[in-house]
């Protein structure tokens, strides 16, 4: 309750206060606005942004960098530790992060993490920690960043119970996703916890029919062959029909919907829908487009696969079937420690593969912010 009163502190760690130390904000330049950002985020280097002796909670991260640069976005890379774990529960580029895929800087407005005028990076997720929280940004690009500005917004002494979770995200991506497989959102999550969302990224590599049929399934508990909870479709799952228009909602939406370069991002939080596990979680979505059949059998040959669509007749010449696209996801949940090392994490190239330009700026369908 925002109203009741706490036996807690307040902590912002910044640029100027790297520590978040009492009373030790704003000192440069006698307050007068003397050191708001890092200048000189440089190539390979990697930066704490907060250390801080727990119990409390990270409640608000907010930062930006100068906009247009894809690979900043996609090769800026945000990592979160807990309680003393050497390996980080959360691992993701920024601008996946923060809700938009594909190195893009578009609007992206939800409850849990935002992207105000496509520049703003605001996440409101909040995340508690016992001992100690760490959390760094390593600058993994082609090149310097002029300016890094943040803030970080945390509590401490907050009284954490045994059911306060550690949150967790991590990153992924399948350039291009074999066709005939699923896209492994999120796997080898084991222990006790619940789903908080995903930011899905699509890049269709097919174009000549509607990419979104694939169902998001998830493997709860040790399920093996058949999911306990499946969907039925891409946009279904982020609450649309019929096909994509961008849209924006507090826990759902399409802030990126450019069909003329086949670039989707999609995002979907289990706010009010939690789904919750209490040994182990996997989380798939299908590669299933729905077009003309004729064209798709010239264009795939022998490696198509193909169903007659729910409701439609013998003579419907639209199909079902079985897509090779560009796919990558953040998946985000809490869940009990220890959790488990993250295996692969794409290196620069496979993060920026068939999204950059020579400059490291977006290609067709670059953002004008």
């Amino acid at each position: 309750m925002m109203y009741q009163l706490r036996k807690t502190s307040s902590r912002a760690f910044t640029a100027e206060n790297r520590s978040g130390a009492v009373g030790s904000g704003g000192q440069a330049n006698n307050g007068r606005k003397g050191a708001p950002c890092i200048v000189g985020f440089r190539q390979g280097q990697t930066i704490e942004l907060l250390n801080c002796d727990g119990p409390g909670v990270v409640r608000h991260i907010w930062m930006t960098l100068p906009p247009g640069n894809a690979d900043h976005m996609r090769n800026v890379i945000l990592r979160m530790y807990w309680d003393g774990q050497e390996h980080p529960s959360v691992e993701a580029p920024i601008g996946d992060f923060f809700g938009v895929a594909h190195g893009r800087q578009v609007k992206m407005q939800s409850d849990c993490v935002s992207m105000q005028a496509g520049k703003g990076l605001n996440c409101w997720i909040p995340m508690p920690f016992r001992k100690k929280a760490v959390i760094t940004i390593e600058n993994d690009s082609s090149s310097d960043v002029a300016m890094l500005f943040y803030q970080i917004d945390a509590t401490v002494g907050d009284e954490l119970d045994e059911q306060a979770g550690c949150f967790h995200a991590r990153f992924r991506r399948n350039n291009p996703c074999p066709m005939h497989e699923d896209f492994v959102i999120a796997d080898h999550i084991k222990g006790q916890g619940v789903y908080l969302g995903t930011t899905l990224g699509v890049r269709s590599i097919y174009r000549d029919c509607w990419w979104g049929e694939g169902e998001v399934k998830f493997y709860i508990d040790g399920d093996s062959d058949y999911p306990t909870i499946c969907g039925t479709g891409a946009e279904d799952y982020m609450g649309s029909a019929w096909g994509l228009e961008e849209v924006l909602t507090p826990y759902q939406g399409a802030p990126l919907v450019d069909g003329e370069n086949g670039l989707y991002s999609i995002y979907r939080f289990h706010v009010r829908d939690p789904i919750y596990f209490q040994d182990s979680l996997k989380v798939t979505v299908q590669q299933i487009g729905y077009g003309p059949i004729d064209k798709a059998e010239r264009y795939f040959g022998d490696r198509l696969v193909h169903y007659r669509a729910a409701g439609a007749s013998e003579e419907d010449d639209h199909r079902y079937f079985e897509l090779s696209d560009d796919y990558s996801a953040v998946a985000y949940w809490y869940q009990t420690l220890p959790s488990q090392p993250f295996d692969h994490f794409p290196n620069r190239e496979e993060r920026s593969r068939d999204l950059l330009d020579g400059k490291g700026e977006s290609g067709p369908g670059r953002s004008d912010v």
